[in-house]
């Protein structure tokens, strides 16, 4: 995998360190979501457990994301808020991460398109 790269963001344009392969190698995939989980409970608005666009305003700091705008933290949420309700429930932060991360994305698909080849060279039952 390779290291942290600067990575074009949906945040206005800023780029953003990619970590996320240099966690998944040394933690492993228990590791690495415990990280997340984790990551999301230091955002999130403890009496709701959802990230909130309250929460991430207050919270980025520990980040280092003092610097975005709220349009930028708006925007966040929105990436990522699949329900539609406004704010991250802890699954959908997880998605997000990892849908931020081209490294990431890149190794599951390869890892898609390895499954998918070897079931229609086998012909699984999944093509029949």
């Amino acid at each position: 995998m390779a290291g942290s790269e600067p990575v074009d963001g949906w945040m206005g344009g800023s780029e953003f360190e990619d970590y996320l392969p240099v966690m998944a190698e040394k933690l492993g995939a228990e590791g690495l979501l415990e990280e997340l989980c984790n990551g999301f409970r230091l955002l999130a608005d403890p009496r709701r457990g959802l990230i909130t666009f309250a929460s991430l305003k207050q919270n980025a700091t520990a980040l280092g994301l003092e610097g975005l705008s709220d349009g930028e933290l708006m925007g966040m949420l929105q990436e990522g808020d699949m329900n539609g309700d406004g704010a991250l429930d802890e699954l959908e932060f997880c998605v997000l991460m990892f849908r931020l991360s081209p490294d990431i994305m890149a190794e599951s698909h390869r890892v898609v398109d390895e499954v998918l080849h070897h079931e229609l060279m086998n012909e699984s039952v999944f093509f029949s």
